[in-house]
This record gives C-alpha cells, structure tokens and sequence, in this order.
C-alpha cells in the first residue's frame, strides 16, 4: 500500500464466524465461502448476504485434505494457488472491494474453528495472496 491511500480504501481485515453462530450486528457483509449449503441451516436463520461458491477451495482439494491425504499446511498452501486461479481469481478481486469498503465477515460450516478453508482464506489475504512457506510438516 502506498502511503498516499486512505484508510477507506485500504482493505479491511474480514472477520470470521462459523455459520451456524447467530447473526451480530457487527458481522457487516457476511459472506458464505463454502462450496456446499451448510446442512440443515435455513437461508432465513443464516443471513448470508453473498455466497462466493467460486473462492472455496475445490471439491478435490477439500475431499483430499478431509480423507487426510493431505497435511493441512499443503492444503493451505493448494488452496492459496487455487484462489491465485480462475474461477477463484475473480471471486478474490470481488471480495478485496467489499474489503475496502466495508467490514466484512467470512462465513464456513466446518466444526473445525481453527482448521478451515475460512481461515486459511483470511490468512492468504492478510499475507496479500502470498503463500507461507511451512517450516514443518503437520
């Protein structure tokens, strides 16, 4: 960032939540980036404002690290060149300006708090979609 930007067109760091937690007023945009409708979860009792199917990570990636053929570092750093892609590529850009305009909130329904596609995506975008080399495997 340049120091000449101001701070409203600065992206914001998003928010994460899983799904299932109730609305707050401060979620802002809240913003569904799973490829699948979290089960048994009606669209009323969501309040899903956007669903971004296309930033999820892809079925394969998400079945293999779910099977555990995969570590969770390789995972993140699978889907970090995912979103690098198309269709995801697009799906980034739009989120980066809702980013700068507004607070914004990721949405998953995963069980996992810590180990989701979610967080991973917040953390790619608080490192400017760069990838994380892993010191360790997992």
């Amino acid at each position: 960032m340049s120091p000449a930007e101001t701070t409203a067109t600065r992206p914001r760091a998003p928010g994460v939540k899983r799904v299932y937690e109730p609305p707050a007023p401060g979620d802002g945009l809240r913003v569904l980036v799973d490829r699948l409708w979290p089960r048994g979860l009606s669209k009323d009792k969501a309040r899903v404002d956007l669903w971004l199917k296309a930033i999820a990570p892809s079925d394969t990636l998400r079945h293999r690290v779910h099977d555990g053929k995969i570590s969770w570092n390789a995972f993140a750093a699978a889907y970090g060149r995912e979103l690098a892609e198309e269709p995801a590529k697009s799906a980034v850009a739009e989120l980066r300006e809702l980013l700068r305009r507004r607070r914004v909130t990721l949405l998953y329904g995963s069980h996992d708090q810590i180990n989701n596609n979610a967080v991973a995506l917040k953390r790619w975008l608080e490192r400017g979609g760069r990838l994380r080399r892993a010191a360790h495997k997992s």
